[in-house]
Order: structure tokens, then C-alpha cells, then sequence
């Protein structure tokens, strides 16, 4: 980011940007990615869409940094000593609703990911390919704490069974996903498809 840029952003303070993140989330909820527009931001944040684009950019990295704005913190942070404390600690940060919530919001942005490659190339970048890197630095504590064997096959699949987790539950099932049935996954698939007990 140039120096010129950098202080455009500076113009807009922590609390405003917050506010702006979640006036998208909610339209994005009540509208769907591709019926929510600029003009509809602009609207509901009283800001001026020159605004909107020369901080963001345009529509796909507004509402991928509004996506990335609600994480509860990030994945590496949660360290309790153990791999199921970590991935059950990981489920814990957010409770049945906002995971229901979340869930339906993903689900309509990854339909819309499948015909629109801007929204795709800036949530690999800036969601998808920081979330890998974060969940490998878990896994490696893991391995270096002798839980999981540096060659396990199972190694390279874990995000994608994290997210089956999520996506299947609603796809299969016709519910949203819980704690109860993440925390169930956990010790049923992903653990014992690392080789660590679900007891550990």
C-alpha cells in the first residue's frame, strides 16, 4: 500500500469501519452478494460511494473484509496444549446462533464465488489462503508435540474436513451446524483421521 493510500484509509477510525462492515453484512444477508450493490452501501452508511471505492476498492473486497471483520480472532491464538483442545476450543468461540447465522451468510457468498472471479480471487486471498496458513500453524504445534506423525496422509485434507463439517451439515441434514455437532465431528472424523485419540 503506498503512502498516499495508507492515509486516505486512515481517515475512516476503527469504529466507523466496524459500523461499515456490519451495514454490509446485513445487506448482504437481507439481499444476497449479487443483488447488494454500492449504492445500496453507500445508502444505509450514509457515505459517499467515491468513498467506498477509493477505500476499498470495489464490492468483492468490501464485503470479503467485512466477512474477515467478525472472526472471533484468529486460529493460532487458541492454544490449550492438545489438538482436540484446540479444535474444540476453536468451536467454542461462537455460539449456536452466530454459527447458524455465519453458515447461511458463507453459503450464499460461496454460491456466488462459482460465476464471479473477482469475489473468488479476493476470498482466496484474503479468507481462504490466511485461514490455511493459520490452521497449519495449529497442526504443526500438534506435530511437534508428538500428537500427529509429520507423515500423516491426513495432514493435508484438514481444512477441507473442517469446512465438510460446516457445509454438509445443512447440505445432508437440512439443520445448521451447532457445537455439539462440531464438537462431535471433531473426535468421530477429523481426530481419528490424524491418528489422535478422541480422548487425548
Amino acid at each position: 500500500m503506498t503512502e498516499v493510500a495508507a492515509a486516505r484509509r486512515s481517515r475512516i477510525t476503527p469504529e466507523r469501519e466496524a459500523e461499515l462492515y456490519q451495514a454490509v453484512l446485513d445487506l448482504l444477508r437481507e439481499v444476497g452478494y449479487d443483488a447488494l450493490t454500492m449504492d445500496a452501501v453507500a445508502a444505509r452508511t450514509r457515505s459517499s460511494k467515491a468513498t467506498l471505492y477509493r477505500q476499498w476498492g470495489g464490492k468483492a473486497q468490501l464485503v470479503v473484509k467485512a466477512i474477515r471483520h467478525i472472526k472471533p480472532g484468529e486460529i493460532s491464538e487458541v492454544d490449550t496444549g492438545s489438538l482436540r483442545g484446540d479444535l474444540h476450543a476453536l468451536m467454542a468461540r461462537e455460539d449456536d446462533c452466530t454459527i447458524e447465522r455465519n453458515s447461511a451468510l458463507m453459503r450464499g457468498v460461496a454460491m456466488a464465488m462459482h460465476h464471479d472471479p473477482e469475489l473468488r480471487h479476493e476470498f482466496r486471498e484474503q479468507f481462504i489462503e490466511p485461514e490455511m496458513a493459520e490452521f497449519r500453524h495449529v497442526i504443526q504445534r500438534a506435530v511437534d508435540r508428538g500428537e500427529v506423525r509429520p507423515d500423516c496422509p491426513a495432514l493435508e485434507f484438514l481444512l477441507h474436513m473442517m469446512v465438510g463439517g460446516f457445509a454438509t451439515r445443512a447440505l445432508l441434514d437440512d439443520e445448521p451446524p451447532t457445537q455439539a455437532f462440531l464438537t462431535s465431528y471433531i473426535d468421530a472424523v477429523v481426530l481419528p483421521a490424524l491418528g489422535v485419540p478422541p480422548s487425548s
